[in-house]
């Protein structure tokens, strides 16, 4: 509030002087507050951060050769030469819950909300490949995705959804083969040219080992089921993208940004390099691989991390690998705000966070998104919160401005210094998993376990001391009132087990048969398994009865733990 006198010095000198009795004695500094005292400035990954950025610090930094433009080498800038101005990222909302039916209907209200793309969140039976009526599943039925036990499951999930005009991302790993066989049967049965259809499989094991735990069969079988599917969707489904190398789930185990980035990128120069000991040609698969990472709270390191990463890729696509199509060289990847991000406690809090988030993964360059919703901390999203979270893509899109030009933080002077920082720190890190041998040989001794759990507990203890702070939960404790969560009850389970009684009476048990035995046959050879695994989801064999029929052959992964 204005006292109504001049703020000029009452002699009429210059402020700024150090002339005590012409401005009056300075005023005492107010005390700083506690959380400013424990505050450390640093990103939310613990990267130092200075005080203030200037061209000193891209001493050396040639802007032509670093960055260079949008839509060329080395793809600092991004991938398209007009970015969004030519299209939009494609909006993703993740779902799945209960029933195929369930998720049918969430599908159909999503596309009706201006949704662009589907994505697939599979329940943990899915996950782990086994049927809905295993006993080892009782409880967790449609709980944290949809139940897909059969190509029945699979046509109901779509009814209705022209696989040939939508496309589709599937969250699956371990069984991601007969999955993945499962749509392209739903495809075939509405007559969809597979050389049209377009999606993302998520298909990446190396992660599962590494973060998120939801392996089946050892490493070796299991790279082997991926280098399949690569190989039988360059073959089959150009347009298809069978893996999608996710750092997301090991920035959610605790990583840090840079150890996300690193472990991500050298996940898929592993994939790269048993393809092309398969003997499959670097340009004919590398231009359909594709990436997802995480989008976190640190907004400028979150987008240094994306512009890092393209041009890590790009190089390491050239240099190390000799790709020659410009495809092969530009990293396209899908992200998703973090879930580990979001908090119980006053969880409307929440859209502020994945607005900040999704903010950072389209100035980073993003080409498709996923919105958290704000009670994912408690349960699977409701349709009024995914409808939020859908929202918030849609006003960054067309009311923020932010996509009227291309990489518009491009050269400023504290995110390039953090994109060189980023991108020399994760190659080191990939220097040191090459002289391990390799990824798998660094998941055996437990080195990126180690230091994912490493950064972990270090971030905890940043909470614990409030060095970090997370509104709502160590600072800002108010009393909330509960929300309404989306609940899945037992029935689920129950209508699962029906569907499957009533798959088997109507089905030709012999031929089930004859595919799973055709698939023990390959799984024990050398030759791809994607054929079989087609028949046999053809003739309605289960998901468990073709993940059981592979692990009579591989056996199962059991981790030794880490000192």
């Amino acid at each position: 509030m204005s006292s109504g006198k001049s703020s000029n010095p009452p002699d009429g000198g210059r402020a700024g002087t150090d002339d005590t009795r012409a401005r009056g004695p300075a005023p005492e500094r107010e005390p700083e507050r506690p959380l400013e005292r424990a505050r450390k400035f640093t990103t939310v990954s613990g990267f130092p951060v200075r005080q203030l950025y200037t061209q000193d610090d891209l001493a050396g930094h040639d802007a032509a050769r670093d960055i260079g433009e949008p839509g060329e080498a080395p793809y600092t800038r991004g991938i398209h030469p007009a970015m969004y101005r030519d299209r939009l990222w494609t909006m993703r909302q993740f779902a799945g819950f209960g029933s195929a039916e369930d998720t049918n209907r969430r599908f159909r209200y999503l596309l009706a909300q201006g949704q662009t793309g589907l994505s697939v969140a599979f329940d943990l039976p899915t996950l782990m490949g086994y049927d809905s009526d295993h006993p080892l599943c009782e409880g967790e039925v449609g709980k944290c995705g949809v139940a897909i036990s059969s190509l029945a499951d699979m046509e109901t999930l779509f009814d209705g959804i022209p696989l040939a005009d939508v496309t589709t991302s599937m969250t699956i790993n371990s069984p991601a083969a007969p999955i993945w066989a499962m749509y392209l049967a739903v495809a075939e049965k509405q007559g969809a040219d597979w050389a049209n259809i377009s999606g993302t499989l998520q298909n990446d094991i190396l992660k599962e080992y590494i973060a998120q735990k939801e392996y089946i069969y050892p490493p070796a079988p299991s790279m082997r089921l991926v280098t399949d599917t690569i190989e039988f969707s360059a073959q089959h489904t150009p347009k298809f993208n069978p893996i999608s190398i996710s750092g997301y789930h090991i920035r959610e185990a605790g990583s840090t940004a840079i150890q996300e980035l690193a472990f991500t990128l050298r996940d898929g120069i592993e994939y790269v390099e048993d393809c092309v000991r398969r003997g499959l040609g670097i340009d004919g698969f590398a231009p359909r691989l594709s990436f997802f990472f995480n989008a976190h709270n640190d907004f400028f390191e979150e987008i240094a991390k994306y512009r890092a990463a393209r041009r890590l890729w790009y190089s390491v696509m050239r240099d190390r690998f000799g790709a020659k199509n410009p495809r092969s060289w530009a990293l396209r990847f899908h992200a998703q705000t973090a879930g580990c991000s979001l908090t119980a406690q006053q969880p409307y809090n929440n859209v502020v966070r994945t607005a900040i988030q999704a903010l950072a993964a389209v100035l980073g360059g993003a080409q498709s998104l996923h919105t958290n919703s704000l009670d994912e901390a408690w349960a699977l999203p409701s349709e009024s919160a995914a409808t939020l979270a859908l929202r918030t893509q849609q006003i960054l899109a067309y009311e923020s401005g932010v996509t009227i030009t291309a990489d518009p933080f491009g050269g400023s002077f504290f995110l390039e210094t953090l994109t060189n920082d980023m991108e020399r720190e994760a190659r080191e890190y990939i220097g040191k998993i090459d002289d391990m041998g390799g990824m798998v040989a660094a998941i055996n001794r437990g080195f990126p376990q180690r230091e994912i759990a490493n950064a972990a507990y270090e971030y905890q203890q940043a909470l614990d001391r409030k060095e970090k702070i997370v509104v709502g939960m160590n600072a800002y404790i108010t009393e909330e009132a509960p929300i309404d969560i989306l609940r899945i009850d037992e029935s689920v389970a129950r209508h699962q087990e029906r569907r499957l009684r009533e798959l088997r009476a109507k089905r030709s048990n012999g031929e089930v048969e004859r595919t799973l035995k055709a698939l023990r046959f390959a799984a024990a050879g050398e030759e791809n398994m994607m054929p079989q695994i087609y028949e046999a989801v053809k003739a309605y064999a289960t998901l468990g009865e073709i993940c059981d029929a592979l692990r009579e052959v591989f056996g199962v992964h059991e981790e030794t733990a880490i000192a």
